[in-house]
């Protein structure tokens, strides 16, 4: 693997360590405008949740239950486990009749710090509703009632809703995900198949732009990315790169953030589409490469620009509150 380096991390004047990986950016034709690195399949994971939710919108679930851009949204979320994040995941669930006892995604305690540490003072003990998954498999339990599915074993690969979301992924991405595929298994039990990161990132222009898919899934598309863009805080949740990014450019920007280095993004006024893979799984560095790719594709103020610089060029911080360095893009990122 000869991916280049494209994010270094300083401490004082000196590079401590870099980190190497591939980003390709497609329009919505599936041409590529701009690569860099190797075009190699990947495992998305939780990148690719906007996809994965498509079903939970065509076959008319999410409007059997009436769920709003709050709902929708934390069903692509990689959420942080907060108190609003639990308790809309136990509202979707509630609307179908069921409860936190029908997730099939494991519990563990919230991914935001400030949640775990709220919840054990309250002498709380996690469930699957602090899941970062709750929201997706919430939708998915969703889909399969509002079909009169029995949603036991939801999670395997030969299950109805798995079905319905392997085809959606594959028919977006172009490429097939059938035995042929590499499959594993997510972290919260469903399926991933590994899909090469021009597919991903041609499926997320798809996303931006409506192109090339029925008008259906067009509209069904345009939903999810509004809701994202409504509600920013259900996708991540409080300090997130995915939360601030979308607060900050709204509608202009949908991005989402994957397991081991994994990220993609769509970029609606451009007709855009992004994947990334950072080589070393490092989410901060993944995070360093999409905010790169936003400011070389997406126009932004100077206001927005100077904001955005702390997710472009985070710094480090000791415990003692001192800045004693940063991560930079690096490469063809700066050309």
């Amino acid at each position: 693997m000869s991916d280049p380096i494209l994010v270094e991390v300083t401490r004082g004047p000196a590079v401590e360590s870099v980190h190497r990986g591939a980003a390709i950016v497609t329009d919505g034709d599936g041409r590529v405008v701009w690569s860099i690195g190797e075009d190699r399949p990947v495992y998305p994971r939780s990148a690719i949740k906007a996809l994965q939710a498509l079903p939970l919108v065509e076959s008319g679930a999410a409007d059997r239950y009436a769920f709003g851009n709050a709902e929708l949204a934390l069903a692509c979320s990689s959420h942080s486990g907060e108190a609003r994040h639990a308790a809309t995941s136990a509202g979707m669930l509630a609307k179908a009749g069921r409860d936190v006892a029908t997730l099939e995604c494991g519990a563990h305690w919230p991914s935001g710090a400030a949640a775990t540490q709220e919840l054990a003072r309250s002498g709380g003990a996690p469930s699957a509703l602090h899941n970062n998954c709750s929201g997706k498999h919430a939708g998915f339990v969703c889909l399969a009632c509002a079909n009169d599915i029995d949603p036991r074993g939801y999670v395997g690969i030969d299950h109805k809703v798995q079905r319905y979301v392997a085809e959606a992924v594959g028919e977006v991405t172009g490429h097939k995900l059938d035995a042929a595929t590499a499959i594993g298994t997510d972290g919260c039990s469903i399926p991933t198949y590994a899909i090469p990161l021009s597919r991903l990132s041609h499926g997320f222009a798809k996303l931006a732009t409506g192109h090339g898919v029925g008008p259906e899934r067009a509209k069904a598309m345009a939903r999810l990315r509004a809701a994202c863009a409504a509600e920013p805080f259900m996708v991540a949740g409080t300090g997130r790169f995915c939360t601030r990014a979308m607060e900050l450019f709204g509608p202009r920007v949908f991005v989402k953030t994957g397991a081991e280095g994994v990220f993609c993004a769509a970029f609606p006024d451009q007709g855009l589409g992004v994947a990334i893979k950072c080589n070393d799984g490092a989410s901060r560095a993944a995070e360093v490469i999409m905010a790169s790719l936003i400011r070389r594709f997406v126009p932004m103020s100077e206001s927005e620009a100077a904001a955005f610089k702390a997710l472009a060029e985070p710094s480090l911080v000791n415990w003692n509150g001192i800045v004693v360095g940063g991560l930079k893009p690096a490469g063809a990122l700066l050309q």
